[in-house]
């Protein structure tokens, strides 16, 4: 179901009328879930009762919010770590590989990593998952000399 509620948020993130259409404190509940019946009448019952019941209960127009604390609890139930790895070039899919598995090594969790690219960084990775940033570039340690330096 999470990865249908998923779609379904996403969905409302990319068509503003019916983000509009939700989040309008002037529609009643029952008129959100009339809605949402006509939209979903193919969708797995789970999802549909789920979205109904939070139309009925005045939340469906914090639905994007509500599936991403849901991916946030299913990724923290199977032990998932997302992280987002950005490095100077673009990395080949054998050394992203090799990276994340030195992670999952580290953490002892499953990993899904995106990859960006940054030019600035000069060399080197930044990690960031979550809250924490590990920042192992070359800019990242000229700057930290550079903050050591001024403070001598």
């Amino acid at each position: 179901m999470h990865e249908e509620l998923a779609d379904f948020a996403g969905a409302v993130a990319d068509v503003p009328e019916l983000r509009s259409i939700l989040r309008n404190p002037q529609l009643e509940p029952s008129a959100k879930a009339a809605v949402l019946e006509d939209l979903l009448g193919g969708a797995e019952e789970l999802l549909r009762n789920f979205l109904r019941l939070a139309a009925e209960k005045g939340r469906i127009g914090e639905i994007e919010d509500i599936a991403r604390e849901f991916e946030r609890l299913m990724a923290k139930a199977e032990r998932r770590l997302t992280v987002e790895l950005t490095t100077a070039l673009e990395l080949s899919d054998e050394e992203a590989a090799s990276i994340v598995e030195q992670i999952e090594q580290a953490s002892g969790r499953k990993v899904e990593a995106t990859r960006s690219v940054d030019p600035d960084l000069i060399g080197g990775i930044v990690l960031q998952a979550g809250s924490l940033r590990v920042d192992a570039s070359v800019r990242g340690r000229l700057q930290r000399l550079r903050h050591e330096l001024v403070r001598r």
